[in-house]
Formats: structure tokens, C-alpha cells, sequence
């Protein structure tokens, strides 16, 4: 079924004598609503959406979704359930932007719609009355909002399993099937818990490297490095390594500990004011007004690094933070862009494997990085590096997308997880947290026998060796 036959069904009738009232239109800003007047319908974006490549529904594909937003816009259809449930159903992973011919900024006009639609109910941005949601997908939201987004938090919700899982317990958990009692969205979450971990990891010291480690010259750059929060607590070691690859190359680095979530989980679950509260904070610390500023700011997360990169237009209405918010963006880096543009020490130790790597959506198709890691991989003594299909196809990760549309999520693992087999290789390099979380678990669920990692991780062996040679060991 065409979208304007979705659409056709789904409109109201001009009638004189019409008694039902008209729908209740859902406005988008002026600069938000040209954005879904640039598309052409020209179809090139279909092949490109995860979504649509799963259920060949065209309500389920960029352009789809595009019209049906206009309508909503326009208070031609109302938001009723099956119309939320095809937008909900997007990743927004922006694959569609990246295939686009005309340049729409896709991801500005489902982000606001779902905020005009309801999102947080404290937000006032919310065009309409937030709906009730039942009480799992409101614990759910507590759960993102107030456990994921704190790190502290984090690590006190997860001390208990990783006390289990140090004397043996959990492991013996999930072989019961105990777990299976979960509500399908929390068992995902379990199951998406690494087999091991920290019982406490600490944070990065404040300052890495500088002129000491650089044989008393400059230092190549000056760095705020974004630990961001779930990637702190559950990729703590990722994020260690990478400082250390930072000052190894000469760089200077400091992590502030008063840093704060990027605020991408508030914003894509639509409560903006809060994100937005996130991001001047981070401002703040980032570029402290009357300190020196730092050349970038960067992250290992590929999901924060998009947010990060999105402050300009988060806060673009923001007569004090607009034109700060435009600097901080600038600076904005991921970790493989930097590591090329600073130079790696020589990489003296080899990496014996076959490797294949995943672009992450919002490092791939937000950020527009996909050289930087895979030349950096190539770079590894002893390491093959295989093509991977479909290799920025989205895996279903999508921040907190695997969480509150488990089953698309799953298909979609599923068909990444199949692209990976076929290469033969063993490991999976992939920049993002999520996906890497996402990947395993599924592929540990299904007793595929591959392993996720990041890039950085694989750099860093080829760099320092083993963990013992390392500078921290």
C-alpha cells in the first residue's frame, strides 16, 4: 500500500455536515517543515532504510514517514495509533540521508515530530497531550532517564549482577532460564549485559600526557575527551585506552569530571528541554568562559559524538549559547579522526587476524566517518581487514531502539550478524557502544561465535602490546 493510500485512509473528509472534529494538528517549525518539502519522492532512500528492507511497507520508509509527517503537520490525518507505530518503528540512523539526492535533513523532522507528539510530558515542547503510556514503557523511560544517563547510578544498578557474575551465580541464572520471566523489553536489556565486567569501574583521570610525555615540547593538540555514560561505565577500558593513544601521540588530554550526559537519550525519546539543559552544561565545561579552549572534543561513542556534533541546532534559538554551541560543535571529533590527524606512534606489535568492520549509523551517516577507521585498521601489522555487505546497514542498536522495539531490532541483528558470517572473520571492529553491546549479545544468543570490538582496542594492542606494556598496565 502507496503512502498516500495510507494517507487517503487515514484523512478526513471535507464534508459540510461534517460532527466529528477535525484532527488536531501536530505544527512543526517553519525551518523543520521545509525540510519535508525538499523531498522529491524519488524512492533512492527505500533501499537504504533498514525498516523499509524488513517490511517492503512504505509507510515504514523515509519517504513514507515523510508524508505522513506533512500530514500530521498539516492536521490532514490525526496521530492515531498505526500512524505513531510506523514512526515509532523508525531507527533514525539517517541512512537516508547519506542516499539522498536531495539533501533532506531527515533526522530534524522525525526528531520533532516525536517531541511535538507527546515525548516527555514535563517537555513543553509537546503539541499535544502526552498520551499515558502503560506502566513498562514508563518504567522503562524512568530507567533511561534517571539509571542510564548517571554513571554513579549505573554502576550501583549493575553491582549486584556483577557480584553474581564474579562467584559464578549469574551465569547459572541465565542457563535456568530464570531471566525468560522478564518483560520482553527488560529481558533484552539483561541480555544485553557483557559476560563480565568491573565491579566498579573508576573514572579517567582529569588529565592524560602533555609536554612530560612529549619529551618537553608542545603538546600536538589539546583534548576534552566526552567519556559519555553508559560507555564509561560498561566500556570503561575502551575509553583508557583511547587516552592513552591520545598522549602517546602527543597529545594533551583532559577528561572533566563535571561533564555530564550528551543528552542524545533525552532528546530521542523527545523531552528537548532537558537535552538541552545537558548541552549547555557541557558547553560550560568544555569551553569555560575565560579559559583556553581546547582544539577538539572528542569521543570513542559514535552515538555521542552525532549528538555532540547536533548542539548548533539544539540550541540555535539560544541567544546565549547559539554562537557557543556553533564552537563546540566545530570541535566536535571522533577518536579516529583525531588519531589520523595527530599521527599514531609506530605500531610495533602485530595483530594476527582476520577482521571485518561495521560502520556505525551515527559515525557513518551523521558524522561522515568512514575512511579514518578502516585506514587506521589497515595500518595494523599482521591484520586482514574483509569487506563487509551491507556494512552501514544499521544493526538495530539505534541508542535505545533495541530496548523499545525489541523484535525489529532483532531481525535486524540478525541480518548484520549473517552479513558478518559470510566474511569468516572472527572479529568485528564497530565504533559505537550500542552496536557493540547490541551485536555481541545477540550473537552470543545465537552461538555465533564472533566477537565485537572497538577499533581503538586493536590499535592500541598494535601500539603497546599486551595490557602489561601498556602506560597505566
Amino acid at each position: 500500500m502507496s503512502t498516500d493510500t495510507f494517507i487517503a485512509n487515514h484523512a478526513v473528509p471535507l464534508s459540510a455536515n461534517r460532527v466529528t472534529p477535525l484532527p488536531v494538528a501536530v505544527p512543526l517549525d517553519p525551518r523543520t517543515y521545509d525540510r519535508a518539502l525538499s523531498c522529491v519522492h524519488c524512492g533512492l532512500c527505500l533501499p537504504a532504510c533498514p525498516t523499509y528492507a524488513q517490511t517492503a511497507h512504505e509507510a515504514d520508509s523515509p519517504r513514507g514517514r515523510i508524508q505522513l509527517m506533512r500530514a500530521l503537520a498539516e492536521g490532514t490525518i490525526d496521530a492515531t495509533p498505526t500512524v505513531q507505530k510506523h514512526l515509532d518503528l523508525c531507527l533514525d540512523c539517517r541512512a537516508c540521508e547519506t542516499a539522498c539526492p536531495s539533501g533532506v535533513v531527515y533526522h530534524e523532522l522525525i526528531e520533532e515530530t516525536r517531541a511535538r507528539l507527546g515525548g516527555d510530558q514535563r517537555d513543553a515542547t509537546a503539541a499535544t497531550p502526552a498520551v499515558k503510556l502503560p506502566f513498562q514503557e514508563r518504567l522503562l523511560r524512568w530507567v533511561f532517564f534517571h539509571i542510564f544517563t548517571h554513571p554513579t547510578r549505573l554502576k550501583w544498578a549493575l553491582l549486584p549482577a556483577r557480584l553474581m557474575q564474579k562467584i559464578g551465580v549469574y551465569g547459572l541464572l541465565r542457563k535456568s532460564g530464570l531471566f525468560k520471566l522478564l518483560p520482553v523489553r527488560f529481558r533484552k536489556m539483561e541480555q544485553m549485559l557483557p559476560a563480565s565486567g568491573k565491579l566498579w569501574p573508576r573514572p579517567l583521570p582529569e588529565r592524560f600526557g602533555g609536554a612530560e610525555l612529549n619529551y618537553g615540547r608542545a603538546p600536538h593538540a589539546t583534548i576534552v575527551f566526552f567519556p559519555g555514560c553508559v560507555g564509561s561505565v560498561m566500556f570503561d577500558e575502551v575509553n583508557r585506552q583511547a587516552v592513552e593513544l591520545l598522549a602517546a601521540s602527543g597529545c594533551e588530554v583532559k577528561v572533566p569530571r563535571a561533564l555530564n550526559c550528551c543528552g542524545a537519550i533525552h532528546h530521542h525519546n523527545g523531552a528537548w528541554e532537558q537535552a538541552r539543559a545537558m548541552a549547555r552544561r557541557n558547553i560550560d565545561v568544555a569551553l569555560p568562559a575565560g579559559g583556553a579552549e581546547p582544539d577538539f572534543i572528542v569521543s570513542t561513542i559514535a552515538g555521542c559524538g552525532a549528538m555532540l556534533r547536533d548542539y548548533a541546532h539544539l540550541l540555535r534559538d539560544d541567544p546565549t549559547y547559539a554562537q557557543r554551541a556553533a564552537t563546540f560543535e566545530h570541535k566536535v571529533r571522533d577518536i579516529s579522526e583525531v588519531l589520523m590527524q595527530v599521527g599514531l606512534p609506530e605500531m610495533k606489535f602485530p595483530v594476527n587476524t582476520t577482521i571485518t568492520y561495521h560502520d556505525a549509523c551515527h559515525l557513518a551517516h551523521a558524522q561522515k566517518v568512514t575512511a579514518q577507521p578502516r585506514a587506521l585498521l589497515s595500518a595494523i601489522p599482521g591484520l586482514t581487514l574483509i569487506p563487509l555487505a551491507e556494512s552501514d546497514m544499521c544493526c538495530g542498536a539505534a541508542g535505545t531502539y533495541n530496548l523499545t522495539q525489541p523484535e525489529m531490532a532483532g531481525a535486524l541483528a540478525a541480518r548484520k550478524l549473517a552479513c558478518i558470517g559470510r566474511t569468516g572473520a572472527s572479529t568485528c571492529a564497530t565504533g559505537n557502544v550500542g552496536c557493540a553491546m547490541h551485536l555481541q549479545s545477540q550473537a552470543d544468543a545465537a552461538g555465533q561465535p564472533v566477537t565485537i570490538v572497538h577499533p581503538v582496542e586493536l590499535i592500541h594492542h598494535a601500539v603497546f602490546g599486551n595490557s602489561k606494556d601498556s602506560p597505566r598496565g
